[in-house]
């Protein structure tokens, strides 16, 4: 019998960071738990980056994971909500590697392709493969499918020391 792998996966966003854990066991991937970090507005950015830092480390301690995946920044026509975006991302990929968990970066095109079967896919389409894929996830919002998705794409992907138990648990303190 295959061992199970715990995976979470992280959408990454400055007012609002998508989570989603799956399990794979063999070939077979299930739904464990979704939903969205939300920092308020009127709060600076160092406060937000320690919220996202904060809950994404409580998400790790609660739910164990084994492998995690991070959605990359799209370096797009504004480069300084870029940059801004990528801080978010730092935060929720520190406190990932605080948490002795191996975190795998994936583009959104390759998330998307993964899931849906093309980079060029909506936000939409997204979230109508994933709950597909994981009927028991019910409705969530957009954030959640796509971490979700990029959860599923770090199953695609893992590697092969992450599928081995033995190894898997070397790590683990």
């Amino acid at each position: 019998m295959s061992a199970t792998i715990r995976i979470l996966g992280i959408d990454p966003g400055l007012l609002h960071t998508g989570w989603g854990i799956i399990d794979q066991t063999g070939m077979r991937l299930s739904h464990v738990a979704h939903g969205v970090i939300s920092a308020a507005k009127d709060i600076s950015m160092a406060e937000r980056l320690a919220e996202i830092f904060e809950s994404v480390g409580e998400l790790a301690r609660h739910h164990g994971p084994h492998a995690a995946g991070v959605e990359e920044t799209l370096v797009n026509a504004n480069p300084r909500s870029a940059l801004k975006l990528g801080q978010a991302r730092g935060a929720a990929m520190a406190a990932l590697a605080m948490a002795g968990i191996p975190v795998s970066e994936f583009a959104p095109r390759q998330i998307k392709l993964s899931v849906v079967g093309t980079g060029t896919a909506d936000k939409d389409q997204v979230k109508f493969m994933v709950q597909r894929l994981l009927p028991r996830a019910g409705e969530m919002k957009l954030d959640a499918a796509d971490a979700l998705a990029c959860a599923i794409c770090t199953a695609h992907h893992l590697p092969p020391q992450l599928r081995k138990p033995e190894l898997r648990n070397k790590g683990a303190a």
